[in-house]
């Protein structure tokens, strides 16, 4: 099994930043494929940005240009950069991993973690 932890979630004003973290654990991959989702209060789990282990990005066009996703695959670690926050971006952010790239499909992801609260305020 893989563990997966997120941390650096927290409050912050609009136009703030914050950078989230994730760390995988326990059974290792030679290639890690990770993504970000977040899911606010009485909506469905959302794509935010996706990481191949070859370092190649993808964005959820409401975070483009604001939001930057690093990874490093040796580290099993991938970062979220998330810069200029609107009150829109509060929800649980979580981290997914899997062998396999799997891009914007939450459920074809098999490892999460348990999620980190990000609120912007107006």
């Amino acid at each position: 099994q893989v563990q997966l932890v997120e941390s650096g979630g927290g409050l912050v004003q609009a136009g703030g930043s914050l950078r989230l973290s994730c760390a995988a654990s326990g059974r290792t991959f030679s290639r890690y494929n990770m993504g970000w989702f977040r899911q606010a209060p009485g909506k469905e789990r959302a794509f935010v940005a996706a990481i191949s282990w070859s370092g190649g990005a993808d964005y959820a066009d409401s975070v483009k240009g604001r939001f930057t996703i690093s990874g490093d695959n040796a580290k099993a670690t991938v970062d979220l950069q998330m810069n200029s926050l609107k009150p829109e971006d509060t929800a649980v952010y979580y981290c997914a991993a899997d062998s396999r790239y799997s891009g914007r499909t939450w459920n074809h992801y098999n490892y999460w973690g348990p999620g980190t609260q990000v609120t912007v305020s107006s």
